[in-house]
Formats: C-alpha cells, sequence, structure tokens
C-alpha cells in the first residue's frame, strides 16, 4: 500500500512540474511572388518548406534546446538566394516566432518568447 501511495505521488508530481516548452512559429510569404527552399534554422535543429506561395502560411512548433540566432535561407522567384539572421532563442524559451516576408528579398522576425 505504501509503494502504491509513493508511485501516485511521484507520478503526480512529475505530471504537475513537467511540461515541454515549445515555440510555435508561423512563415508568412506577403512579398507577391512565391518562394522556395524557406528553410529556418534554429539552435539544434531545423525547419523548413519547399514551396510557401504569395498568402500562404507555414506553421511548425519545436522546442530549443541550446542557445543562439535563427538563421533564415530562402530562394526567392528569380531563383536568387538569400541568407539572413534573426534574433536568438535560448534554451528553454517558449511562446511565439512570426516571420514575415514583405519583400522578396527580406524578412521581418518577431518574437514573444519567455525563458523558464
Amino acid at each position: 500500500m505504501r509503494f502504491l501511495f509513493v508511485a501516485v505521488l511521484c507520478g503526480s508530481l512529475a505530471l504537475a512540474g513537467c511540461r515541454s516548452r515549445y515555440v510555435e512559429a508561423s512563415v508568412t510569404n506577403a512579398s507577391g511572388s512565391p518562394l522556395h527552399t524557406v528553410q529556418v534554422a534554429y539552435p539544434s535543429a531545423s525547419f523548413g518548406t519547399q514551396d510557401l506561395a504569395d498568402g500562404q502560411t507555414f506553421r511548425y512548433r519545436f522546442k530549443v534546446i541550446g542557445s543562439g540566432p535563427i538563421k533564415l535561407d530562402f530562394t526567392d522567384a528569380k531563383m536568387q538566394e538569400h541568407l539572413q539572421t534573426g534574433p536568438a532563442l535560448n534554451e528553454g524559451d517558449e511562446g511565439s516566432l512570426s516571420i514575415r516576408f514583405p519583400a522578396q528579398d527580406r524578412a521581418e522576425f518577431q518574437v514573444n518568447v519567455h525563458g523558464h
């Protein structure tokens, strides 16, 4: 009986105190033309999409492990590659990241995250 009580108590504490922290990301193309090979690198991993039509939003959720800047690599409609560095994320951050392309050659970042 005592073992069962301890097991239930430990399980309850684990569930109450531990939840994963994630960043909800959205990548929106408002440039007027399609974008290609959009790759977002963040500390420890990356995500992306092969094509992002004008007006389209790509969503992704990730966990930040490590710290460092966001790096963006994308190709415009004329097949020119662009590289851009964004704000930094820190391990344990959670919240939201919005990347918006107002033009074919640049992105705007909006980060609303907080640490643990």
